[in-house]
C-alpha cells in the first residue's frame, strides 16, 4: 500500500497541489497515531497543528519511539496542538426564542477569510468570510453551504451570500473543482453539486442587477467540466471516473473519488472496516469515498440489499439526486450563456439537460415501486433501495405529473413519521437511514411537493418539522446536524462520530420554513 500511496502523493504533487496532506507530512507517525486511537475522533489528528516543523516532528519520533517508556499519546500532546474547540463562550439564550437563535447563530458560525495557507495546516485558505456547519466541522463545506446559503438569504446577509459563493468559485478556479471541504485531506472528491443553485440563489437575493449568471459562468463551466470529464471517449455500458454511458448511448454522473486509499480522517474506521469485506482493499475503499463524495456516508443506500457497509457498492450505482442537480448546472448554464449573448451554447446546453432529464426518467423510475430511485449499473436495472434521494425529480421538475402523484404516495405510506420524512426505511445504525432525518432532504421534498401541487403533504411535513426543530431546541438550546422523526422525544444516533451542534443547514433551511408560514 505504501508505495501506492506515494505515488499518489506524487501525482498530486505533480497536479499543483500546493499544500500536503497529514499522512503526506507525517509518514509512519501518521498511521501510528490514527490507528492506535490517540484521539477519539480520526478528524482530531488531521486538523490538528505541529508546534515544530514535520522534519522536526517526524525526526523526534524516529529517536524516541524505540526508546523504553515511549507514549505515543504523550508524544502527540508535546508536538501537535489539537484543533480549537467549538466556541465555548457562546451559550444559548432559550428564553429568548428561536429566531433570535438563529440570527446569533450566523455570527457564531462565521469564520474571517484565509487568504493564505497557514505552515503546516491541512486547512485550505479562503479569500472571502464563510459559515461553517458547526462543531467537529471546523471548514467551509460544499452541499451543507446551499442551505446555509438559503439562511443567509433570509436573514438579509446578502453580502455574506456573496462571499461563500466567491469562495466556492475560488475553489473552482484554484483545484479545477470544489472539495468536500476546505482540507487538504477532502481534495481528491467533490460533493453534490449545488453550485449552479447557489449561483441562482445570489442572483435572487440581488435582485434584477445581479450580474451573477454571468459573473459566475467561467466556475460554472469548470464545475460541468469537472462532472463530465471523459465524456466523448465512453463507450456505452462503461464508466470512468465520474461519468457513465449507458446501455441506450446516454450519459449520466456517478459519484466518485480519485484516491483508493483509506480517508485520512476516518482512517482507523475505514482499515477496520476493510478487513470485513470481500472486495479488494483499494476497492472498498473507492467505494466508501465515492459514498463520502455524495454526502450519504453511509446509508444502506449504497449496500448490497440485506448486507452493511462491507457491502458498499456505491460506484455501481448511477444516483438520481446527482444527475437531477447536473440537470439544474446545464439549465444554470444555458441561461448564463443566453445572458452573455452566447447564442451557440445556450441551445446546446438546453438540449444537454433535456437529454439528462429524459434519461433519468428512463433509468431512475421504478414503475412497480412508483418512486425514483437510483440505477444499478451492475444489474442493469433501477435498484432496490427506496430513498429520501427519490424527491430531487420532483424538487427539480424531472417527474411527470403521474409520476409525481405515485411519489406522493409513496412518500405519505412509506416515508411520513410524526418528525418529518425518514431517510430510509431500513434500520441498519447507519446515519444517513431510519429513523434519522436531515434538513436538505426535508426542504427538497417539501420543494419538490409543492411544485407538483401535493400541499397538503408539503405543508405536513414542514409543520412537523418545525416543530420538532423548535421542541429539541426547547428541550437542550441547541439546533442539531440530525433527528430522529420517528420518536420525536429522542435524539438521531448512528454515524462515525457523536451528534454535532451548530448546525448551519439546520439553521438556512429552518428560518427558509418559518418564514414561509
Amino acid at each position: 500500500m505504501k508505495n501506492v500511496f506515494l505515488s499518489g502523493c506524487l501525482l498530486l504533487a505533480l497536479a499543483g497541489q500546493a499544500q500536503p496532506t497529514p499522512r503526506q507530512l507525517y509518514p509512519g507517525l501518521f498511521e501510528a497515531v490514527q490507528l492506535s486511537g490517540v484521539y477519539a475522533d480520526s478528524k482530531t489528528f488531521v486538523d490538528a497543528l505541529p508546534t515544530v516543523p514535520p522534519t522536526e516532528v517526524l525526526a523526534a519520533y524516529a529517536q524516541q519511539r524505540r526508546q523504553p517508556g515511549f507514549d505515543l499519546r504523550i508524544f502527540i500532546k508535546d508536538y501537535f496542538l489539537p484543533p480549537a474547540e467549538p466556541v465555548s463562550a457562546y451559550h444559548s439564550n432559550v428564553s429568548a426564542g428561536l429566531r433570535a437563535h438563529l440570527d446569533t447563530l450566523w455570527t457564531v458560525l462565521r469564520r474571517p477569510a484565509q487568504p493564505a495557507a497557514v505552515p503546516y495546516s491541512s486547512l485550505l485558505p479562503l479569500p472571502r468570510p464563510y459559515v461553517v456547519p458547526g462543531g467537529r466541522f471546523r471548514e467551509l463545506y460544499y452541499w451543507d453551504s446551499y442551505f446555509t446559503m438559503l439562511g443567509l438569504r433570509e436573514a438579509g446577509r446578502t453580502a455574506l451570500l456573496r462571499d461563500m459563493v466567491a469562495n466556492f468559485a475560488y475553489l473552482l478556479d484554484h483545484y479545477g473543482h470544489i472539495p468536500n471541504g476546505t482540507r487538504t485531506y477532502y481534495l481528491t472528491r467533490s460533493q453534490p453539486p449545488f453550485f449552479a443553485l447557489m449561483v441562482q440563489l445570489l442572483a435572487q437575493a440581488e435582485g434584477p442587477r445581479s450580474r451573477a449568471y454571468t459573473e459566475f459562468r467561467p466556475q460554472l463551466l469548470k464545475e460541468y467540466a469537472y462532472w463530465t470529464a471523459g465524456t466523448p471517449t465512453l463507450k456505452p455500458g462503461h464508466a470512468a471516473g465520474r461519468v457513465v454511458r449507458l446501455p441506450g448511448g446516454e450519459t449520466l454522473s456517478r459519484y466518485w473519488d480519485d484516491s483508493d486509499q483509506p480517508r485520512e480522517e476516518s482512517y482507523r474506521e475505514d482499515v477496520a472496516a476493510a478487513k470485513l469485506s470481500k472486495q479488494s482493499a483499494p476497492e472498498f475503499y473507492r467505494n466508501v469515498r465515492a459514498a463520502a463524495a455524495s454526502g450519504w456516508d453511509f446509508s444502506t443506500r449504497w449496500f448490497e440489499p440485506g448486507q452493511g457497509l462491507a457491502s458498499i457498492r456505491t460506484t455501481s450505482l448511477v444516483p438520481v439526486d446527482l444527475n437531477c442537480l447536473l440537470l439544474t448546472l446545464e439549465q444554470t448554464l444555458a441561461k448564463s450563456a443566453a445572458q452573455a449573448g452566447d447564442s451557440a451554447q445556450a441551445p446546446k446546453l438546453r438540449r444537454a439537460a433535456l437529454a439528462r432529464a429524459a434519461a433519468i426518467r428512463r433509468y431512475c423510475w421504478d414503475a412497480t415501486a412508483g418512486f425514483y430511485v437510483d440505477y444499478d449499473l451492475t444489474a442493469r436495472r433501477p435498484a432496490a433501495p427506496r430513498t429520501l434521494a427519490g424527491v430531487f425529480p420532483l424538487a427539480f421538475g424531472v417527474a411527470t405529473a403521474p409520476q409525481a402523484r405515485q411519489a406522493a404516495q409513496r412518500l405519505q405510506s412509506e416515508f411520513l413519521r410524526p418528525g418529518g420524512l425518514l431517510t430510509t426505511t431500513v434500520h441498519s445504525g447507519q446515519q444517513w437511514d431510519a429513523p434519522n432525518a436531515w434538513a436538505p432532504l426535508e426542504y427538497l421534498a417539501i420543494k419538490g411537493l409543492r411544485r407538483y401541487q401535493q400541499t397538503t403533504l408539503a405543508d405536513t411535513v414542514a409543520h412537523r418539522w418545525v416543530r420538532l426543530n423548535a421542541r429539541v431546541f426547547t428541550q437542550t438550546g441547541k439546533l442539531l446536524e440530525k433527528y430522529n422523526v420517528e420518536n420525536p422525544q429522542a435524539l438521531a444516533g448512528g454515524g462515525e462520530y457523536p451528534l454535532q451542534d451548530g448546525f448551519g443547514w439546520t439553521n438556512g433551511v429552518l428560518l427558509t420554513l418559518m418564514n414561509e408560514k
